[in-house]
This record gives structure tokens, C-alpha cells and sequence, in this order.
């Protein structure tokens, strides 16, 4: 590597000086933050045969506890406590076999202090975007160089499209017309994989840079200046990371720092690879051999107390596919590595929150310990993680103090797979009574006394991973009772892409077909539905329907910090209600093809001796002393 390509690798501000060849050829993190509660920083050089290197340096309040030496040669762990250090240039020095290098390295002041930095909340509603596909600023990303061959083809649902960062910062003003309040995107960090055939990795899950945005998204400063604008606008930003796996173009996987930072790697062995076959994985087929081990996607060993060791470990240890690495945070290095990671991103760029993939996969063990660190340095910041189980109480005994678990998560929110599935069920049944339609959603409410918050579960409708929930079809009114219940029920609410202008799909063919462009995101397109005059009529019906609900959630008490009542579907109505001091809301879901009339007196625990209240999605009044009438799969809200 030359000098130039040398400098460039650091990325953000790390200068060399020589007085031989140069051997260094990047540093992660590339700089780092004085005053940290955690005066611990670790140092990963990378270089042709740096390991043998000795490290000093004389930079006040600053002293190397350890250097480690790795399997492969040509990486350097450095270990320093910056307890007493202050924001500065910290001079590294270098030295090996009469080579020396002197490294400038950058110590930052904090923009501030770990405790003032917020999370999203309750009082948030999340709106989940994937940058390659929501809206493209109008650059060419179709040319970058240094990245492995990739194409931009919009016809082809794998292949990538083309959105980037500008493109969403473009549309700020859009998500405060809708009325949401935080933006969860999908990874946003580099995939240098190549294009296989017709598939990609645009859906930003196969990382290959920690510490660097995907050029085809834009850069690190871009990333930022996103974050900024979207702040003076109200708005929060979530970013998604994955410690569970990497991508297979990851500097890592050519050179392994050691013989244990993946798991199962011995399928990668140059003795074993003459034995490959195709093999059928989640991702299509793939050539692999019978040392490849990939994982079973079943998560309850992971907490089940009569789990073999053998499922517990093909869960855990297994390979998502065969492009992802998967790495064993169980190496105490990897994982202070990772950690540090998501401490620069919170301090670099000002995320608000980190959304966590595929949590359950990863060593539990050491992702308690991730969250554990976090809380410690942001104790009101806020993390949730993918715990894919449709069951209430495995959810549960992964959600911070859980009285279901002998070891604590520390994690904060869990993501709610119980109300997406039952929901996804009882939109196509009629309501009686016991079992099938809003039942589904009832007997799914009435275990949250397992959770030990149930104001830290997110829950959804859908989203990247699944079928939308109009599926192929335009079947608004089981929309809306869905997204009624979601925006008022004791939950973080999250919203995917496209939803409020009836964006449709499903996964039979390909996840491609539940990620489609957002119409009028892209230079050329013939629809855009960022406007209302560029929506059909019944996308702006469903916008401003959404909009009007998501304005009155904004900032109101009542449903952030209101008690929640809920009743055993009656005659197939039901409804579920909000109380805090004196006010009250109801919503009310008639979740069956037929008119039907509800008593209010039924409900008298809630109404008291209210005669009337508003139906905040239209405006009306409804009159408490008589019958209402629904009409087939009507919703209300009613707010007394």
C-alpha cells in the first residue's frame, strides 16, 4: 500500500510520519472522544507484519496498558486509558526492527455529555426507510470506484436502485407533513460485496467497514449533516447495526485476526474448499462443504432450559448464509471492538437510537455486556433488538430486568413479533367469540405483565423482513384498524416505507417485492406521491387519515404515559382504552364484515358520565347515551 492510500484508510483525520517504510495501514477507530466514563480505548492497527511492533506514547494523561498480539501477523491491538487525557493531537510512536512510525491521533472534546443524549421513546413513532430504495438526490452512484462490481438497475427487484442520503434529506419536510417523529434506515454502512447474478446486498445487512457510509449512499459527513438537518426538524434518527455476522468482503474474513473471530470458519480453509457443492440456503443456492454450518433460524434454545447444547450452538454459531461471516463475540477483543464501534457512531454522527439485527443470534452473554456499556455511558439513550419469536414471553425475558431470565439483557425495547403475527391473522377473520380475529390481538395484550415495561416494546404491522400488510391487495379499512390500534395502544410504534400512500407487496418471489421505490423518489418517475397532488385519490385519502392521527399523537400525555384498559371483544367490537386524570380515548375496531351496534354502557368504567365525544379521525361528535353504529370493519377513536 502506498502513502497516499496509507492516509486516505484513516478516513478522519489520523496523520503518519515515517522514517521507514510504511507498514501502518489503517487504524480503527480512526480517532476518538476524551472524557469518555469508560477511559478505555482499543486501538486495531492494521499492517503488513505490525504485530511485531512496540507502541509508546508520551501524551499527557494518556499511558498504554497492553498490547496484543494476534494469530495473523499483520494486526496490533493497542490498549489505552485516557482517564486523564484531554482533547488534543496524541502522538503514537511505533516502533519495529528499526522501522518507526509516529502516528498523530485525534482526541475529540465530546459534543456533550452521555446522560443529555435521548432516545426515542413511547412519545415516538418510527417510520422505517431502506435508503437504496426510498429517493436518490439526483447523483450518479452507478461509477464509484474502489467498490467490487455492482449494478444499478431498478428492474430488477435484487439489484441495487440507487437512493442515497441526499435523497432522504431531500424529504425532511415530508416526514413532518406525515407527522412521525423518528427515522429508522437500514444499514447504512459499506457492503463491497460484489453483485451475484441478479442479487445484491443493497439492503445494507453485510457489512464490510465499520466505520465508513457505503460511498454508494454518500460519506460519513453526509451521514451527519443528515442527522443535524433531521434534528432541527424534530425529527430523530435510528441506525441499524449487526454484530452478528459481517460481510464476506470484510478485510477480516481474507486475513482472520485470529482463529476465533468467527465462528465455524474451517469451511473457508483452502484444503476444504476443492469439496464444494451448491447447497440450498435462505439467500438461493451457494457453493459450500460439509464444514460450512449454517444456522437453523429457530431461536428458543437460546432460552429454553432444556436446550441441547447441539441447537443451542447451530443457533448461535451457525452461519446466517454462507455470505456472512458469523462473528464470535465471545472473543472478549472482537466484541470491546464492536463496542466501541457504536459508542463513535452515537458520538461521530448523533444517532438517537440503535436498532439491533438478528439479536438473539449473537452470544447473549456478550450483547448483555454491549448494552450494559451503553447504559452506563447514555443511560437515556435507547436500543431495541430483533428478537423474531412470536411468543409474548420469550420476547419478554429478553427486555432489561426481566424477571423471566436468569441473566439480564440490559436491553432497553424488544420488538413486538406477537402483535404483528396476530394481527396478520385476524385482518382476514371475522371476530367472535373466542379465539379468531381481534381475540388474536386480546389474548396476545393480556401477558404483559410478563414484560418488566411494556411501554419499551415496539410493535408493527410489518416491514422489511415480511409481507406487507396489504399483501397484493387495497383492503384500507383492515389498514386502518391495524394502524388505529398501533397508534394508540401501550407500545413504541414503528411505521415502514410507503404504508400511508398504500404501498403493497409481497415475498413470494423475492424480498425485492416488499421493498420497492418510493413513487417520485428517483429522477423519471411518472408518480409521486410526496406530493398530494402528484397521489391518486385514494393515496391521499390514506395520507391525510394517517397524518391526522399521527399529529394528534404527537406530544399527547394520554397515550404516552395513560393507563390502558382493554375489554374481551363483544359481539365482535373491540376496544381498548387510554385514561390519564380526567381524559379519556377509546378505540374501537367492529372487526367483522357485518354493521353492528355497540352499547356504550358497557364501557362505563371508562365513559363515567360523559354524553359525548370526538371522533379525532373525522371531527365528529358521537353521542355516549345511545347505540353506536359501525359499520362493517369501521374504526373510531373517541376521545371523551
Amino acid at each position: 500500500m502506498n502513502f497516499k492510500s496509507a492516509i486516505s484508510a484513516f478516513l478522519l483525520g489520523s496523520t503518519i510520519t515515517m522514517s521507514a517504510a510504511t507498514k501502518i495501514s489503517r487504524i480503527e477507530p480512526a480517532d476518538w472522544f476524551a472524557g469518555m466514563k469508560n477511559p478505555q480505548l482499543q486501538l486495531m492497527v492494521y499492517g503488513k507484519d505490525i504485530c511485531a511492533a512496540e507502541v509508546s506514547t508520551d501524551y499527557p494523561g494518556a499511558r498504554i496498558d497492553s498490547i496484543v498480539r494476534l494469530d495473523s501477523p499483520n494486526y496490533l491491538l493497542v490498549y489505552m486509558n485516557l482517564k486523564d487525557a484531554q482533547p488534543g493531537r496524541m502522538n503514537l510512536k511505533f516502533s519495529a526492527k528499526g522501522s518507526k512510525q509516529t502516528i498523530s491521533y485525534n482526541l475529540k472534546k465530546r459534543a456533550m455529555r452521555g446522560e443529555d443524549r435521548q432516545g426515542f421513546s413511547n412519545a415516538d413513532v418510527l417510520y422505517m426507510l431502506m435508503p437504496d430504495r426510498f429517493a436518490n438526490s439526483g447523483t450518479d452512484r452507478s461509477n464509484i470506484k474502489d467498490m467490487h462490481p455492482y449494478s444499478i438497475n431498478r428492474k430488477e427487484p435484487s439489484l441495487r436502485h440507487g437512493g442515497d442520503i441526499g435523497g432522504i434529506r431531500q424529504h425532511l419536510d415530508y416526514f413532518n407533513q406525515l407527522g412521525v417523529t423518528a427515522l429508522w434506515f437500514t444499514p447504512v454502512l459499506e457492503n463491497n460485496s460484489p453483485d451475484n447474478g441478479k442479487q445484491s446486498t443493497y439492503h445494507g445487512y453485510a457489512t464490510t467497514d465499520y466505520y465508513r457510509v457505503d460511498p454508494r449512499f454518500g460519506t460519513n459527513e453526509e451521514y451527519s449533516q443528515l442527522i443535524e438537518e433531521a434534528h432541527k426538524k424534530g425529527l430523530k434518527v435510528v441506525m441499524d447495526m449487526i454484530f452478528n455476522h459481517c460481510g464476506f468482503e470484510h478485510p477480516w474474513v481474507k486475513d482472520m485476526p485470529s482463529k476465533d473471530w468467527f465462528n465455524n470458519p474451517e469451511w473457508l480453509l483452502p484444503e476444504n474448499q476443492a469439496n464444494n457443492k451448491k447447497a440450498k440456503t435462505i439467500d438461493g443456492a451457494a457453493m459450500v462443504n460439509d464444514k460450512y454450518v449454517q444456522t437453523s433460524y429457530k431461536l428458543t434454545p437460546v432460552l429454553d432450559p432444556y436446550a441441547s447444547q447441539a441447537d443451542l450452538s447451530e443457533t448461535v454459531d451457525g452461519w446466517f448464509v454462507p455470505t456472512m461471516p458469523d462473528l464470535n463475540q465471545r472473543n472478549t477483543h472482537l466484541m470491546t471492538y464492536l463496542i466501541q464501534n457504536s459508542k463513535w457512531w452515537i458520538e461521530t454522527a448523533g444517532i438517537d437510537g440503535i436498532r439491533m439485527d438478528t439479536y438473539p443470534y449473537a452470544d447473549r452473554r456478550a450483547m448483555a455486556k454491549w448494552m450494559e456499556e451503553l447504559n452506563k455511558e447514555y443511560p437515556n439513550f435507547n436500543t431495541v433488538g430483533e428478537t423474531w419469536v412470536t411468543e409474548p414471553a420469550y420476547t419478554a425475558a429478553w427486555q432489561k430486568d426481566s424477571k423471566l431470565s436468569d441473566m439480564n439483557s440490559n436491553l432497553k425495547t424488544v420488538m413486538d413479533f406477537a402483535f404483528f403475527d396476530r394481527l396478520n391473522q385476524a385482518k382476514h377473520e371475522e371476530t367472535d367469540t373466542w379465539w379468531n380475529g381481534f381475540n388474536r390481538i386480546y389474548n396476545s395484550l393480556c401477558y404483559d405483565y410478563l414484560y418488566n415495561d411494556p411501554s419499551h416494546v415496539m410493535a408493527f404491522i410489518e416491514n422489511h423482513d415480511t409481507d406487507r400488510f396489504l399483501a397484493d391487495g387495497q383492503d384500507t379499512l383492515a389498514l386502518k384498524q391495524a394502524l388505529a390500534l398501533l397508534l394508540t395502544i401501550n407500545r413504541i410504534p414503528q411505521l415502514y416505507y410507503g404504508t400511508e400512500v398504500l404501498m403493497n407487496g409481497t415475498k413470494q418471489v423475492t424480498d425485492g417485492n416488499v421493498r420497492r421505490d418510493f413513487p417520485g423518489g428517483f429522477p423519471g418517475d411518472s408518480d409521486n406521491a410526496f406530493t398530494a397532488e402528484g397521489r391518486t385519490k385514494e393515496q391521499q385519502q390514506m395520507f391525510l387519515w394517517l397524518s391526522r392521527l399521527l399529529h394528534w399523537r404527537q406530544g399527547n400525555k394520554l397515550i404516552t404515559e395513560g393507563k390502558q384498559t382493554q375489554f374481551i371483544p363483544k359481539d365482535g367490537v373491540y376496544v381498548i382504552a387510554r385514561t390519564l386524570e380526567d381524559k379519556a380515548v377509546l378505540t374501537i375496531l367492529n372487526g367483522t364484515s357485518h354493521r353492528k351496534k355497540m352499547n356504550p354502557a358497557h364501557y362505563a368504567e371508562i365513559i363515567k358520565d360523559a354524553t359525548e365525544a370526538t371522533n379525532i379521525l373525522t371531527g365528529r361528535k358521537i353521542c355516549l347515551t345511545k347505540d353506536i353504529t359501525l359499520q362493517p370493519r369501521a374504526t373510531m377513536i373517541l376521545e371523551l
